[in-house]
């Protein structure tokens, strides 16, 4: 009796598997050494900004208050020329004040976001993953310097259709939008700060509230830093925002600014912001 003929042995699976599906099998390399920090700060931003997606309601209503700023305070202002502004149209003068105006009013309450993610559970799984509690804040301020700089473009398109004189270099206003991320991730730390000390929404709002406008005031987005009294020069002197209004008129108006020295204040400032808010995070969550 004959030997029924071999079955010819199939070709191993393996050998055809396209190479490509070793992605699908095999999870890539996690970051390590120094690209693990950015890359993480990067994906927290980048989560922060989705929510733009489905809701823009923010960005249209926080720009209403900066075009009556320029519509109504601007131009009666520079009617009246009450406040010297050494020959610059009061309106051109007060544009790089509001511009950062409103991207601290954008910023200065980012704290009531973190603390509705502590109670709805978000951020206690974010503390959990291997993710340093200063990548987690840094997503967060750079998300609403992000945030600032969108709302910025739309005071300027205002600015230019009311008339003012600004600057359209490539380079001084990537510069702008550079000043403007840095004033707002620290102004977003510190409202994260303050999260992280009073532990409620409620009196978030209060301490809010009750900042932001000696803030502005105390500054020069309104007046010249010559013309206040003695105290109120010396609360200019170490209000971060008098920086990033005097970087913003130079970098838009060509009008004498300390750019270095604006620019040192404010990398300070942030730095130092996202130090202290990292610092309260594991309060907040507790």
């Amino acid at each position: 009796m004959s030997e029924a003929p071999a079955v010819p042995l199939s070709a191993s699976a393996d050998r055809a598997r396209p190479q490509n599906i070793d992605l699908l099998l095999r999870p890539p390399r996690p970051r390590v050494g120094w690209l693990l920090l950015p890359a993480r700060v990067a994906a927290l931003c980048t989560v922060e900004l989705q929510k733009l997606r489905h809701d823009r309601t923010e960005l249209y209503t926080r720009a209403v208050q900066p075009a009556l700023w320029l519509l109504i305070f601007g131009q009666t202002f520079t009617r009246i020329k009450a406040i010297p502004t050494d020959g610059i149209p009061y309106i051109d003068y007060l544009a790089p004040g509001i511009i950062a105006q409103s991207a601290m009013f954008i910023a200065i309450f980012y704290g009531i976001q973190i603390i509705w993610e502590r109670d709805a559970g978000v951020l206690n799984k974010l503390l959990v993953t291997p993710t340093p509690r200063s990548a987690l804040i840094t997503g967060k301020a750079f998300a609403a310097g992000v945030k600032s700089v969108i709302q910025a473009v739309v005071v300027v398109v205002i600015a230019a259709l009311l008339g003012v004189a600004l600057t359209w270099n490539p380079l001084k206003l990537l510069g702008v939008a550079a000043i403007v991320v840095l004033g707002s991730a620290f102004f977003s730390c510190l409202s994260m700060t303050i999260a992280g000390i009073v532990l409620s929404r409620d009196r978030l709002m209060g301490f809010g509230q009750a900042i932001t406008m000696p803030l502005f005031f105390g500054s020069n987005a309104l007046y010249p830093v010559d013309i206040m009294p003695g105290w109120l020069q010396a609360v200019s002197k170490v209000n971060p925002l008098s920086y990033e209004v005097d970087a913003l008129r130079g970098l838009l108006l060509g009008t004498p600014a300390h750019l270095a020295l604006d620019f040192g204040v404010l990398i300070v400032a942030a730095a130092l912001g996202i130090a202290a808010a990292s610092s309260l995070l594991g309060r907040l969550a507790r």
